[in-house]
């Protein structure tokens, strides 16, 4: 049986992990952290659980292509989950409103092109299909799922970059040991770049930072995810709400700041009045891996022969993981 190891233990590693082991293969996963634990930095677990690419129609059709496919997935994925594990990932089809202002012309195009639905709402424009999920809880299902389906996790467990070569004949970890497969998959998002620096894989990954705020108010004030100027609000089914995110370019610095505290609480307010009598629970940061055109890498190394990548989806990494894991799988055969 072909052995194969998957660095990073994000949504795109978890998914990935779960479609190489449907196929009949042995995986293990290295993660840095602890899969699932609230860890500064991760974006897995950071992010708002949009289930579809903010404003689509100023992207390319290859990211377009990847979140719809992998959007379409969940409602099958979050149910097996649910049964297997228990764990309810909480898919909600709340629908998204954006709010002007925005090109309708070009939005409406690109909807009817598409086939994703739309109404118009006064100056706005609802769009009813679109889901969120609750990405913890989506992490801690996709970790149960692993380990029932035997999945190897090794956790707390940081590699050292790898050097050139033509085949990796074992990783080796901070602490000296080596690790060996037949087979290495690289999810690790914004740190990818950092482990493969001296391959000459050419990977225009950095980590970009978003910081979101978080909020408890009475169920259903905002039934649907809202989206206007580049900032969203997405309330869960226990009325907790978040609002975000920013775009930073500050490296691995994964600390929040009140300038941009006070920035977000303002456009929530804006949106939701109602916002101003309501405290802030929590205010975090995450890294997203940062790329070009929001386009992420889903090939072979183009050096290192048992070297794979699945890595760099920048803002969609959540939306595209169901998809991306297919076609990387379908690569390894």
């Amino acid at each position: 049986m072909t052995k194969i190891i998957v660095v990073g233990g994000g949504i795109v590693g978890c998914m990935t992990a779960l479609e190489l082991v449907g196929r009949g293969f042995q995986v293990t996963i290295v993660e840095r952290n602890i899969i699932a634990a609230q860890t500064s930095g991760e974006a897995s677990w950071a992010g708002a659980g949009i289930l579809f690419p903010l404003l689509p129609w100023f992207y390319k059709d290859e990211v377009n292509a990847l979140s719809l496919a992998g959007a379409a997935s969940y409602p099958k994925v979050c149910a097996q989950l649910l049964a297997e594990t228990g764990i309810d990932p909480e898919y909600t089809q709340s629908g998204m409103l954006v709010k002007a202002p925005f090109d309708a012309t070009l939005a409406q195009t690109w909807c009817a092109k598409n086939g994703v639905a739309f109404e118009h709402k006064r100056d706005d424009l609802f769009l009813p299909t679109i889901a969120q999920v609750k990405p913890p809880h989506l992490l801690q299902a996709l970790k149960q799922s692993l380990i029932q389906r035997g999945v190897t996790l090794i956790e707390q467990t940081q590699l050292e970059p790898l050097s050139a070569c033509e085949n990796i004949d074992g990783w080796r970890t901070n602490q000296g040991k080596l690790i060996r497969a037949d087979t290495y998959i690289m999810t690790s998002g914004a740190w990818s770049f950092e482990l493969l620096k001296e391959t000459a894989s050419q990977l225009n990954i950095k980590p970009m930072r978003g910081q979101i705020l978080l909020y408890k108010i009475p169920v259903n004030t905002l039934p649907h995810t809202t989206y206007q100027n580049g900032f969203y609000l997405v309330q869960r089914r226990d009325g907790y709400l978040l609002a975000g995110s920013t775009l930073e370019d500050v490296g691995f610095d994964t600390s929040t700041t009140e300038s941009v505290k006070l920035e977000l609480q303002a456009r929530a307010e804006a949106i939701v009045p109602s916002l101003k009598h309501a405290p802030i629970i929590k205010h975090w940061s995450g890294l997203r891996p940062g790329t070009p055109d929001n386009v992420p890498t889903i090939a072979r190394h183009p050096l290192i022969k048992n070297l794979y990548l699945n890595t760099g989806h920048f803002r969609y990494g959540l939306t595209m993981a169901p998809e991306s894991a297919r076609r990387l799988a379908d690569l390894i055969g």
